[in-house]
């Protein structure tokens, strides 16, 4: 007689975030750094008399802020949940023990109070428990809402970078560099520079982009998303009119 086979093990409940064991589920913010160092390295070793290697080290500056939770912003939201928890559990107490009261002076003397007095009573009692649940909703909600004003404060300078970054590949146009010099309004670099120069404007342009999705990580919040994304998208439309410029001075070349 055949032995049946044993049930298969069943799957252990987890979360929807990745496996313990991956490695590329998730944004690592110090490989975003490293990247955004060694660009700036590159950019300072072939183009040291330009001021796109400092522009590439606010990039890593932010993702320094970014990995490190923004230092004294982040203390005071804990400190606001710690507050807002307590003054939660105040609420709580206080209107228990409101209610404990009315419901012992209504135990203790029963006859006292007639239907018509005892309609007021539940409807104060109604009323405190609505007011208080707002109470408690709002104390609950500050910390999230301190917390999401600090990242978009933070994702707006990542925004207001991007355009920077996109302020120094503007006037760098192919025509520029049909002119012999600086003082004639050209670029004073080659082909291959020029290439170079917008090529590593794109890839900071990517960084800022990596640099707001690390706030994706680890949050639901739907306004912080839809600014994440909005960054990303305004990366990616930005590197994109960079790399027509390329394509531009590889035909012409």
């Amino acid at each position: 007689m055949s032995r049946s086979a044993a049930p298969a093990p069943r799957p252990a409940d987890h979360d929807d975030g990745p496996p313990d064991s991956s490695r590329f589920q998730h944004l690592d913010g110090g490989a975003v750094r490293r990247s955004a160092l060694e660009l700036q390295n590159r950019i300072s070793s072939r183009f040291p008399d330009r001021s796109l290697w400092e522009v590439c080290g606010e990039v890593v500056a932010l993702v320094d802020e970014v990995n490190a939770g923004s230092g004294i912003s982040r203390r005071r939201v804990r400190l606001a949940r710690l507050l807002s928890r307590v003054g939660m559990v105040a609420v709580v107490l206080f209107l228990g023990g409101a209610v404990a009261l009315a419901a012992a002076e209504l135990a203790s003397s029963p006859d006292a109070v007639g239907p018509v007095d005892l309609l007021p009573l539940i409807e104060t009692i109604i009323n405190d428990l609505v007011f208080g649940g707002i109470a408690v909703f709002f104390l609950f909600t500050v910390p999230e809402r301190m917390e999401r004003a600090r990242v978009l404060r933070i994702l707006h300078r990542l925004r207001s970078l991007a355009h920077v970054i996109d302020m120094h590949q503007l006037t760098k146009v192919p025509e520029r560099l049909e002119r012999s010099s600086p003082e004639d309004g050209g670029l004073g670099m080659t082909r291959a520079e020029l290439t170079r120069y917008l090529d590593n404007c794109t890839e900071m342009l990517s960084l800022v982009g990596k640099s707001a999705a690390l706030f994706a990580e680890d949050t639901t919040d739907g306004d912080v998303l839809d600014a994440v994304e909005g960054i990303e998208t305004l990366t990616s439309d930005m590197a994109r009119k960079v790399w027509q410029k390329i394509a531009i001075i590889q035909q012409e070349s």
